[in-house]
């Protein structure tokens, strides 16, 4: 009775009969004697349905929240068999860690005190802050009464994102997704860029985001538009998910943990970064160049791959490709079939992967139609 009571929900039904040398039955019947309770609310976890229900979010979604929480932000879902039905389980520890690693995507404004039993210091204070944010911000569906009133503000040209928020009482990602829907051309003010950013602005910012606020709150705090905001911490850390940010910035400040950059962000990098970038591509064009200098040298035609007025001789009866004032790219064709770019000189419909597929299958045809008769 002793073990079952300790080990009753935290092992499977099999292996406490097997521990105790009894039929799965018969410790069921032992469990209902001992008023147990369900095996799958008798143990540290709980199902994945009841946390959604205890976060306030219900039933619906859960399809995406699969995507959103488990293969994008890797949310610790196991999978736990009763008998012959399995069941998607959370345990509370591996949730709290990992709610407090992406507390900036999730909202407790509906998620109930001690709704899940003992709760980190931290919950506190982000129930309070997403209640405070849902005061400030609509969440509700648009009407035609704010749709009319924005597209009228927005073609005043007199207010940027930051005003109109204030305004509408919704965020600046919400304006800008409903501009888009309602396929409006006029968009708000561009703040001014000749302001420049502080270094107390950029060390509170730092401590805004180790502090897991919103870019609403910090938008709040600082003074500045969320848009703004969310370009500067791009062209620090290379995303805008202020959980990440947060992990990169640890225990430090601004500017800690600062990603590597690749020739692709070269926008984001510094002076230095960029000129030692182009050393290095100048370096890169060196090696090429004399690599294949000889056959630059032998060869007077040497661009003629890329020229569309090459067809075995130059069309334009030019002597050279070094004084040719003629040139002109091959021009893109786009396939009708698959819709792939293609480089050819020869106008096509189809690319050549497409030709050749398509007379593969008119052979295939034709094989049959012979085979009939």
């Amino acid at each position: 009775m002793e073990y079952l009571s300790e080990k009753w929900g935290t092992v499977s039904i099999g292996h406490i009969a097997k521990k105790l040398n009894r039929s799965e039955n018969a410790v069921i019947l032992k469990k209902q004697r001992m008023k147990l309770g369900a095996f799958l609310e008798s143990g540290d976890y709980i199902t994945w349905n009841q946390l959604l229900i205890a976060l306030g979010l219900g039933l619906c979604g859960g399809g995406y929240k699969m995507i959103s929480w488990v293969e994008n932000r890797d949310f610790p879902l196991h999978t736990r068999r009763v008998k012959s039905n399995s069941f998607k389980i959370v345990y509370l520890d591996e949730f709290w860690e990992w709610a407090e690693r992406n507390q900036v995507f999730l909202d407790f404004s509906n998620f109930e005190t001690h709704a899940l039993g003992e709760e980190p210091d931290w919950v506190a204070e982000k129930r309070r802050q997403d209640k405070l944010g849902q005061r400030q911000f609509k969440m509700t569906p648009w009407t035609k009464t704010e749709d009319d009133k924005l597209v009228r503000m927005v073609k005043k040209q007199q207010y940027g994102f930051r005003e109109l928020s204030l305004m509408l009482q919704r965020t600046e990602g919400a304006i800008q997704r409903r501009l888009t829907e309602l396929r409006v051309k006029d968009r708000p003010v561009k703040a001014d860029n000749t302001i420049k950013w502080t270094d107390q602005e950029f060390e509170l910012l730092g401590q805004l985001i180790a502090a897991g606020k919103r870019y609403e709150q910090i938008s709040e705090a600082i003074g500045k538009s969320v848009k703004a905001i969310r370009g500067r911490v791009y062209q620090m850390y290379l995303t805008e998910s202020l959980d990440k940010v947060r992990s990169m910035i640890d225990n430090g400040s601004w500017g800690d943990g600062r990603p590597e950059r690749k020739i692709k962000h070269y926008l984001q990098m510094n002076q230095e970064e960029k000129q030692q970038t182009k050393e290095l591509l100048t370096r890169l064009a060196a090696i090429i160049r004399d690599q294949y200098k000889q056959h630059f040298d032998d060869c007077d035609y040497w661009q003629k791959d890329m020229c569309q007025l090459w067809d075995g001789v130059c069309t334009v009866n030019e002597t050279d490709c070094d004084s040719c004032t003629s040139f002109q790219r091959i021009r893109p064709q786009y396939c009708k079939r698959c819709g792939k770019t293609f480089f050819e000189r020869k106008e096509n419909v189809f690319c050549s992967s497409c030709r050749d597929a398509r007379k593969k299958g008119y052979m295939r045809k034709l094989a049959v139609l012979n085979r009939r008769l």
